[in-house]
Parts: C-alpha cells; sequence; structure tokens
C-alpha cells in the first residue's frame, strides 16, 4: 500500500560557521514507521552534526511518497535551500540612502515589494566611502586628523541612527557603530606608525560604511514588522584577484557559502552589504570602486533571481548622457549586450562587469529612479525574438551614444610594417609591459598602420617604449614613426545589428560631416554592436549631438548669430519670435538665436535670447560690438551642433569673412549681395570651398527679395536646360518709379513720393545709379557659369551727371527737377509708340554679356503689366523658347526679404535633418 505524508515546518536550524561546515555535512531525516507518523500525527526533530552549535530546533516541511517496503527517507539540507525565482534583488547607490529620510524610503519601497523573498544589496551613505578612503590616505600620510575624520564619520552614522531608530534597536546599533569605531582607530593607528597600508586592512577599513548602512536598514525592516536579517557579504562572495583594479568572482565557493549562511540565517529579507567581498583566504577585499552593481549582480546569479533592480537618481538609461544632449531620451529596454557596450564606453548605466553574471541565467536587470517611482525605468535583458521582418524594420538598431574624454591617439606607421609577421604583436606586448590601458585599435587593411587610443596620460610613456622597442627598425626606414595625437576623445554608436542595417554607417557619418566634424580614426567590431569613432576632445559633444539628432529625430538645433539688426534683421528677428514654437512642435526645429550684433552694440546669451524682449535687452543689456568675439560665442557653443550666421548688412567688410566662416564649419545665410557681385577672385574661391565642404551658403534673398529666382534658375540647370537669356525688373524702386511714372506726371515728384514712401534707399541715387540691379544680373550671371566682373556689364544711370558729386541728398532733391525734360521726352516718345519704359538688365548667357538700361516695351508684355514695386524676371531657355518663364511677384520691402531668408534658414535645417512640410 502507497501513501504519502508532509510535515510542516517554515525554518531550518541556525548554524554556527556554516560556510565551514556545509562541504561535510550531509544530515539526514529518517522516518521510521511511516504508517504510525501519520496516525499519531508527530513532529519529527533534525539530527545534526555535533560539532555545530544548535540554537534552536524547528520544524520543517517535509513531502515524501512511501511503499510498504521503505522504511527511511533520506532528505538532503541542501535540496531544502530555496532560491529561484521567488527572489528579488533590489541595490540602493549611496546617494539612495544618503540620509535618514532616504533610508526610510528605501525601507518603504523593500516593503512595497510583493516578491516572496528579497535581497536587498546596499552602499555605504553617500560620500561615505570617500570620507573612508580619506581616512587611510591621512594614516598613512601620518596625517593626525584622521582622527577626527574618523569621528565625523561616526557622527554622521550617530545622527543617522537617532532619526531612524528607537529602543533596543538603537541601543544595538549604535553599541556596535562605538565598537567599529574603537577597531578602526586602532588599525589606523598601526597604519599611521607603519606609514603605508596594507591593502586588506584598507578594504577593512573602507567597506565599514557598507556595514553600517546595511545594519540601520535592517533594523529599520524590522521596525516595521518585516523579518529580515543582514548579510556581511565577505561572509558569502568570495573573489581573486584579477589585476591592479579587477577580481574575479569564484562562484563555486561562493554558493558554497551561501548555501551555508541561508541554512543560518532563514529569513525571507536579506540586507546585504555592497562592495566588500574576502579572498579564499578569508582577507578581507573589495570588488573595487562602484563595485555594489557588481555586488548585486553576482547575489542575483547565486541566489538564480527572478530580477535584479538597480535603484539610482536617474529616470533609467538615456540615449545619450543627458547632461551634454539635453534631447535624451529613457531607453526602454536594452539587450545584455548593448547595456555592456555603452558602460564600457563611458555611459552612466552600470558598472561594466555587472552584466557578466546575469546573462548566463537570463535574469533581467531594471535600472529605476528612487526619486521618480512613476517611471518604469530600463530594462536590460536578453533581446527578444524579432516577430516579424516589419518589425525589425521599426525598431531602431542604434540605442545610444557614449563618449570617452582625454585620450590620445597612438600611431605607428611604416611600409616595412605591411606583411611583417610580428610587428602588431610586438606592439601591444610592449604596452603590455608598461602597463597601458588600449581603449580602442584601428589598423588599414594595408597593415602599413596601427593606431590605438589611450589615456591621455599614459600616451607619452606609450610612444617612448615604442621608440626604444622598434629603435633598429626606425633607423632602418622600416618604420617611419611612432607619433602620438593628443586631446582626442571616442564616440561610441551602440546598438544590434549596425553592421547589418543598411545606412547605418552611411548616416552616423553625414551627421557628423554636416556638423563640420573630422574624425580622425574608425573602429568596428564584427560582433555589430558598435562603430567607435576617435573625434578631436574639442568636437566631442558637438558630434555627440549631432549625431544623436539624426537617430533619435530630437530637435534639429542651429545656433543662429543675426548679423544688422537693422529693418532686414530686426523683420527677421520678429518672424522668428512667432514661428519657433511652431518650428518646435512640427519640424522638430530648435533655430536658437545665441547672438546680435549692430554696428556699435552686440547682444549675447548662453542659452538663447528672449526674442519677445530682444530690442530691450540688445539696448539694455548689450556689450562693445566685436565680430570676432561674436562669432566665437555663437559657434563656441559646443552644445548646439550646427551654427548659422545670418549677415543682413549690406556691408562688404562683413561679406570679406564668409569664406574664412565656411572653412571652419559655419553655415552662411544673406540677402546681402557682395559677396557674389564682387571681385570674380573671390567669388570663385568661396564657392570652391562651399561645394567642396559640407557647410552650407545660402542666398536666396539677394536677388528678387523674397521671390524664388535663384531656386528657380538653379532647377532649370540642374534638370539639364539651357540658358539663353534673362532679363528682368530686379529693383523694387524702379519698378514703382516707372510704374508710377505715366502721363503728365514729372519724374522728380514720382522720385519725391518713392522716397517718402520707403521704396528707395536715404540717398535715392543708390538706386537711379543701376549698381544694385547691375550686382544682381552679375549674380544670375555666375550662376549659370559666366566669369564677368562688375564692371563688364554696361550700365545706364539715372542720376543727371551734374548731379551724381552733389554734396547733399537734400541738393539733389531739390535740384532734380531741372532735369524733369529729357526723361519725359522719353516717355512721350514711347507712349507715342503704344510702349512703356523701363528699366531692366539683362544677361545674354548665350553672347557672355550683360546690361543694365532703360528699354521699352509694348504695352501687352508682361513686363509692362506691373504695379507698385513688384519684379518681375523672365527666363528665355531651350524648354522654355517661346514663351520665357515668368518670376512675379514683390520684390522688395523687408517683410518679403526677411521672408525670404526665413527659407533659407528653414532649408538649412532640413539638410541638417530637419523633416520637410
Amino acid at each position: 500500500m502507497a501513501f504519502s505524508t508532509t510535515i510542516s515546518s517554515s525554518y531550518l536550524p541556525g548554524l554556527y560557521s556554516a560556510h565551514d561546515a556545509v562541504a561535510e555535512m550531509k544530515p539526514r531525516v529518517c522516518l521510521s514507521n511511516a504508517p504510525s507518523v501519520v496516525q499519531r500525527g508527530l513532529t519529527y526533530k533534525a539530527g545534526f552534526p555535533s560539532h555545530l552549535e544548535k540554537k534552536e530546533l524547528y520544524n520543517f516541511k517535509v513531502s515524501a511518497s512511501v511503499t510498504e517496503d521503505v522504511s527511511t527517507l533520506e532528505v538532503s539540507v541542501k535540496d531544502l535551500i530555496v532560491k529561484g525565482d521567488t527572489w528579488s534583488i533590489h541595490k540602493f547607490g549611496g546617494t539612495c540612502v544618503g540620509t535618514a529620510q532616504r533610508i526610510q524610503n528605501v525601507a518603504n519601497i523593500v516593503m512595497d515589494d510583493i516578491s516572496e523573498r528579497k535581497l536587498v544589496v546596499v552602499s555605504a551613505m553617500s560620500k561615505v566611502t570617500d570620507m573612508m578612503y580619506d581616512l587611510v590616505e591621512k594614516a598613512q600620510s601620518q596625517d593626525d586628523s584622521y582622527i577626527s575624520a574618523l569621528d565625523a564619520v561616526y557622527e554622521k552614522h550617530k545622527l543617522t541612527a537617532l532619526d531612524l531608530l528607537d529602543g533596543d534597536e538603537l541601543n544595538s546599533f549604535l553599541s556596535t557603530l562605538g565598537r567599529d569605531v574603537t577597531d578602526l582607530k586602532e588599525m589606523l593607528r598601526a597604519m599611521y606608525i607603519a606609514g603605508h597600508p596594507m591593502e586588506s586592512f584598507s578594504a577593512f577599513v573602507v567597506g565599514h560604511g557598507e556595514l553600517w548602512s546595511a545594519q540601520m536598514l535592517s533594523y529599520v525592516l524590522r521596525k516595521g514588522g518585516i523579518d529580515c536579517t543582514w548579510m556581511d557579504t565577505r561572509e558569502v562572495l568570495i573573489v581573486n584577484p584579477a589585476g591592479s583594479n579587477q577580481v574575479d568572482p569564484d562562484y563555486e565557493e561562493s554558493e558554497t557559502r551561501l548555501d551555508g549562511w541561508l541554512l543560518k540565517n532563514p529569513a525571507k529579507v536579506v540586507v546585504a552589504t555592497g562592495f566588500i567581498a574576502s579572498t579564499p583566504q578569508n582577507i578581507p577585499t573589495t570588488l573595487k570602486r562602484d563595485g555594489s552593481d557588481f555586488s548585486a549582480a553576482i547575489l542575483g546569479a547565486l541566489f538564480r533571481a527572478r530580477q535584479v533592480t538597480i535603484w539610482t537618481d536617474v529616470d533609467g538609461v538615456y540615449s545619450a548622457d543627458p547632461r551634454k544632449v539635453t534631447d535624451a531620451v529613457v531607453l526602454n529596454t536594452l539587450s545584455y549586450q548593448e547595456a555592456w557596450e555603452m558602460s564600457y564606453f563611458g555611459a552612466n548605466v552600470l558598472h561594466p562587469r555587472t552584466i557578466i553574471p546575469v546573462m548566463q541565467y537570463d535574469i533581467p536587470i531594471v535600472i529605476r529612479n528612487i526619486f521618480n517611482l512613476s517611471a518604469p525605468g530600463t530594462k536590460i535583458c536578453r533581446k527578444p525574438v524579432i516577430e516579424s521582418e516589419e518589425k525589425q524594420k521599426l525598431e531602431t538598431c542604434v540605442k545610444g551614444f557614449a563618449t570617452i574624454d582625454n585620450l590620445a591617439l597612438v600611431n605607428v606607421e611604416g611600409t616595412g610594417m605591411a606583411g611583417v609577421p610580428g610587428t602588431a604583436s610586438d606592439i601591444f606586448a610592449t604596452l603590455k609591459d608598461v602597463g597601458a590601458n588600449v581603449i580602442m585599435i584601428s589598423q588599414a587593411s594595408s597593415e602599413h598602420s596601427v593606431c590605438f587610443a589611450v589615456p591621455e596620460k599614459e600616451a607619452n610613456t606609450v610612444a617612448k617604449a615604442l621608440e626604444a622597442k622598434f629603435q633598429q627598425a626606425l633607423s632602418a626606414g622600416r618604420l617611419s614613426q611612432v607619433a602620438v595625437i593628443p586631446n582626442c576623445s571616442i564616440l561610441a554608436a551602440v546598438g544590434q545589428k549596425m553592421a547589418s542595417t543598411p545606412g547605418v554607417s552611411t548616416t552616423l557619418f553625414s551627421a557628423l560631416a554636416k556638423a563640420n566634424i573630422n574624425v580622425r580614426a574608425i573602429a568596428q567590431g564584427c560582433s555589430e554592436y558598435n562603430i567607435t569613432l576617435v573625434v578631436k576632445r574639442k568636437d566631442c559633444v558637438r558630434a555627440l549631438r549631432a549625431v544623436h539628432s539624426r537617430f533619435y529625430l530630437s530637435k534639429i538645433s542651429i545656433a543662429v548669430g543675426i548679423i544688422g539688426p537693422g529693418l532686414i534683421g530686426a523683420t527677421l528677428l520678429n518672424q522668428l519670435r512667432d514661428q519657433t514654437a511652431v518650428l518646435k512642435e512640427k519640424s522638430n526645429t530648435d533655430l536658437r538665436v545665441m547672438g546680435i550684433i549692430g554696428s556699435t552694440t552686440m547682444l549675447l546669451s548662453d542659452t538663447g535670447i528672449d526674442l519677445s524682449k530682444w530690442k530691450e535687452h540688445h539696448q539694455e543689456k548689450g556689450e562693445k560690438a566685436d565680430l570676432e568675439k561674436f562669432v566665437q560665442h555663437v559657434h563656441g557653443n559646443h552644445f548646439i551642433p550646427n551654427t548659422v550666421l545670418v549677415d543682413c548688412t549690406s556691408s562688404t567688410e562683413v561679406a570679406d569673412h564668409y569664406h574664412n566662416w565656411l572653412h571652419h564649419g559655419i553655415h552662411v545665410i544673406t540677402p546681402n549681395k557682395k559677396a557674389n557681385s564682387g571681385p570674380l577672385d573671390k567669388y570663385l574661391k568661396l564657392f570652391s570651398l562651399q561645394r567642396q565642404s559640407f557647410t552650407h551658403y545660402f542666398y536666396e534673398a539677394t536677388v528678387g527679395a523674397g521671390l524664388p529666382i535663384m531656386h528657380t534658375l538653379r532647377d532649370l540647370l540642374q534638370t539639364g536646360d539651357t540658358i539663353i537669356k534673362i532679363e528682368g525688373i530686379l529693383s523694387g524702386t524702379l519698378s514703382y518709379i516707372f510704374n508710377s511714372f505715366v502721363d503728365t506726371r514729372a519724374f522728380s515728384e514720382v522720385v519725391v513720393e518713392a522716397k517718402a514712401a520707403g521704396y528707395t534707399e536715404p540717398d535715392p541715387r543708390d538706386d537711379l545709379a543701376g549698381t544694385d540691379v547691375a550686382r544682381k544680373m552679375i549674380i544670375l550671371a555666375r550662376e549659370c557659369g559666366l566669369n564677368l566682373e562688375l564692371s563688364d556689364i554696361p550700365v545706364q544711370s539715372l542720376v543727371p551727371d551734374p548731379l551724381k558729386e552733389t554734396a547733399s541728398v537734400d541738393d539733389f532733391m531739390q535740384q532734380l527737377p531741372s532735369f524733369d525734360a529729357d526723361i519725359a521726352a522719353e516717355r512721350k516718345a514711347a507712349e507715342d509708340a503704344g510702349e512703356v519704359l523701363r528699366y531692366v538688365g539683362v544677361v545674354d548667357v548665350k553672347n557672355q554679356k550683360g546690361a543694365v538700361e532703360l528699354r521699352r516695351y509694348n504695352k501687352q508684355h508682361p513686363f509692362a503689366q506691373l504695379s507698385g514695386s513688384d519684379n518681375i524676371i523672365a527666363f528665355t531657355t531651350e524648354r522654355y523658347n517661346k514663351h520665357p518663364l515668368i518670376v512675379r511677384g514683390p520684390g522688395a520691402g523687408a517683410e518679403v526679404t526677411a521672408g525670404g531668408v526665413f527659407s533659407d534658414l528653414l532649408r538649412l535645417a532640413s539638410n541638417l535633418g530637419a523633416p520637410s512640410y
């Protein structure tokens, strides 16, 4: 007859020195005469080897199936140790337990966790580990102040305990704290006398911060009614030194010791010390700086836990350092490999080795913010299987970006390296001998050079060692040089399947090129998890923002400098003021005006000028104008990757700076005609640079203000059309004058009217001379490929010769009526022929010449149909031969000119990656 029986209990006996005993301890539980056990409901007690101290006897739960032929049942104690997904691991850093209130918050989080069993790993209170290292430093330096420094540590923990605890718990903790501090004083005194610490002594001292915070938290939890104990992880975690700043866990020995500890301490909530451990010889040691995360991961693996939660002061893992990239986003998930790569490259994610222990058992790590419990955090786990090709396409293959600063590139090159076995081996053996930390390696397939990145402080030592190693090869010319390139940074793009996803590298390098960032070296592992770039340190943040913007569709940020807040500049600033919020929302474009400069005053801002009050601030807070300082300020803000200077002046001096600005990666937008119509050699040099770089130069408003004249001409040329002739009325002032110069009206009367209406320059002769129209025609001619100087275009001036040298504008205006008769006669002759007078510019592309002059057109001609100050231009091409392509509309005025400049700003943003609408 078969039957089953269950004897209930919750606990096992406590054990003394369990980790020494477990290996040889194999207790047995014997059930004799099983049927009588069931009938009488007896309670049996466990028998343990006599060399173990037995504190109490507990009932325990045994499930067994027994047959008539079975007289005994043996149950291994190890089988009764509970591990697995009933355990959840929580790790709280120093900031989380930095004050009494924060320790209480931690206790509340632990109590709110519904997991059946919980292990809580804690760091020392905020700054305490630094204080403990400082104690050791002071003692070994024979600085008596270590005593008062230790007293400060004691007071910090005493005051915290007084806020948190009371009664027996408080007395017990303060008693322990007092004994520990007394012991520490004796040890530090020994260090003081010896003048140097042993590694184990130092580790023993600095680990006390974790001991005290673990004990305080366990007392707080017990005070809240939680069945809790605390673990000194030096009794459990065994590690072997693996270098000056690294240890390797001994998982087998640690698991054995953990089993023994759990037999001795069967509570369902355990508060464990982070950071500290022991060597196999039971000598105290640490997991090195930031090792508490590592502790939690190791314990998570030993417990086979369901999840490890790392509590910190940020909402999760960001796509980039949020201190450098304001638009960085919190990532929902990361694979183990992605988190590993990001932590290696300096991202504030985890201790670089934290991921290793949990990967073996597929235990997820969750990064959460203790100060924002509503944030779900970032989950780090094995990459979920992509169910469909469509989902794979939608998934972002680049997860994040990280940087490492203060590096130097060391380049070993020479033709004698190619095909010579052992050169690379000798290089890196030399690096090992000097203890250099190699961050990145890049080698050309030609084997002509090998370059690698090392911390800048190690670069000279590395270079000298390599020069000594390869002295003979350098002398013989087989190696040409060992060069050090200082002031470098690494930018790493991290994500799964980057190498196999088309377009990732193109997008990455395109973003850098458009931000005018030069890449010094590149490395990409076949693992597909990262692409590593070396850039100049001064460009690092700008590079980070540029690539992050392209992959995460964050705001396309452009630092804008406005030169010339006159009529056009002021109108543009007001247009920007009205549209900034709309642009941010609809096209992810952040046009940030960082500076405004006039002829005497400039206004600078580090974060962006408030455009609703720019005039007042320019007057009240402005400083003396300095164009060089202005440009340096606008472009020197590394937190914005792109810079554009908008020249709203008509200054030749300002235009002469365009080439230098473009050369330094600054985009230029302008309605100023002086650069494009100036000396031909300067023009050709400027456009040669612009076409060879990724820096943009836009000048739509130089001809026709806001009319799409330059854009239309470029479209015709780029689509293969041939321009035969361009003819147009391109002066709003002269358009108004000749549209109004009808009937019996005097020419001088119309000029006075135009000046009063604001259509002319302050001196109307600047318009009547025709030079402005000539400049526009030169710009169009050069756009068509004609290498003409301004002097090559004959200009018919409407200023009477006797008045060209008149001293003042008033004198000119008073004397102008004396010359009305001549131009009135021309008008009458035209009217008698059924024609009108129009002042036009002409580019005869076919015959490579141009002219600016007064012409007659019949009244059915489009040029005769104009009104007001409108501009009109006719393109005669091979495609538009019988009927020229006409562009007509307002070609003057601050609003339309500023609108043309604004349109160029949006075109620049689109070229830099902003969506087009």
